[in-house]
C-alpha cells in the first residue's frame, strides 16, 4: 500500500505572517492537527497543534507570535509513491506525526499518524496481526533521539 492510497488533503496556512491564533482557528475549523505553511506556492514550514500548545504553555501572546516564528522550517516530506511502511518508519525516526506529501515542489497531500494507524488497524483485522517490525521502529526512534557526542 502506498502513501497515495491513504493521504488526505493538506490544510494550508497561506502565509508565515498569520498569527498563531489564526492558525489554531483554521486547524479547529478543518479538524486537523497540522498546517503546511506556504509562501506563494513554496513549502516553507509546518505548524502543528504541538507548536501552538508549546507557545501557549510558555505564555506567549498567540495574537502577536506568527506562524513563521513558531513553525518547523526544516520539513520532512515524502512522495505519494512511498510505501506506508516506509513512511511510518520515517515518521518514527523523526518523531513526527504529520508528513507532507510532495510532488516536486508542490504539496499534494498530508499523511498523518492517524492515517497510518487506521491502515495498520485494518490490516490487523484482516490478517490477524499487523505486519510491523515494532522492535525496528522502537530502535529507530531511540536512535533518532541520540545526538552527536551523547555517547562519548
Amino acid at each position: 500500500m502506498r502513501v497515495a492510497d491513504v493521504m488526505t488533503e493538506a490544510s494550508i496556512s497561506e502565509s508565515p505572517t498569520d498569527t498563531l491564533r489564526a492558525a489554531a482557528a483554521l486547524m479547529w475549523r478543518e479538524q486537523t492537527g497540522s498546517l503546511v505553511v506556504l509562501d506563494g506556492h513554496a513549502l516553507v514550514g509546518i505548524i502543528t497543534e504541538r507548536d501552538i500548545l508549546k507557545a501557549t504553555a510558555q505564555d506567549v501572546d498567540v495574537d502577536a507570535l506568527t506562524v513563521g516564528e513558531a513553525m518547523t522550517a526544516e520539513v520532512v516530506t515524502t512522495t505519494a509513491e512511498v510505501s506506508i511502511h516506509d513512511a511510518a518508519r520515517v515518521m518514527a525516526q523523526h518523531w513526527i506525526r504529520h508528513l507532507p506529501v510532495v510532488d516536486g515542489e508542490r504539496v499534494v497531500g498530508m499523511l498523518s499518524q492517524r492515517d497510518i494507524m487506521g491502515v495498520f488497524a485494518a490490516l490487523r483485522r484482516e490478517t490477524g496481526a499487523a505486519e510491523i517490525d515494532s522492535d525496528e521502529l522502537v530502535r529507530a526512534r531511540r536512535l533518532a533521539r541520540i545526538g552527536p557526542g551523547d555517547l562519548d
